[in-house]
C-alpha cells in the first residue's frame, strides 16, 4: 500500500512531516507549508494505481532466473530454449 508519506513526497520531495499510525488527521508538518488532504488522497490514489498496474513487472522480475542462470540456459539450450523459458514466465505473468 502507498503510505502518506509517499504521497506527499511525490507532491513535495522536500517536505518534512511526522505522520501517526499513516493517518491523513495526524500529519505534522515540520517546517513544510500544508498540503491540502484530499490533494493527498488523491495523489495516494494516483500512486496506488499506478503501483497495481505494473504488479506484472515485480512478479516477473521474481520468476526469472538469474543472469548467471539464464546465461547457463543459453549455452546449454541455445537461444531458442532461452526464449521458451523466458516465454513461459512472461506467460505466467502477462501485462494486463
Amino acid at each position: 500500500m502507498i503510505e502518506l508519506s509517499d504521497a506527499i513526497l511525490a507532491i513535495n520531495p522536500k517536505a518534512s512531516v511526522s505522520i501517526k499510525d499513516n493517518d491523513i488527521k495526524q500529519i505534522d508538518w515540520l517546517e513544510t507549508t500544508p498540503i491540502a488532504e484530499a490533494d493527498i488522497l488523491a495523489k495516494q490514489k494516483e500512486l496506488q494505481t499506478a503501483y497495481d498496474a505494473n504488479k506484472y513487472q515485480r512478479d516477473r522480475a521474481e520468476a526469472y532466473p538469474s543472469i548467471a542462470n539464464q546465461l547457463d540456459d543459453l549455452y546449454h539450450n541455445g537461444i531458442d530454449g532461452w526464449k521458451t523459458t523466458i516465454k513461459a514466465i512472461k506467460d505466467k505473468h502477462p501485462k494486463e
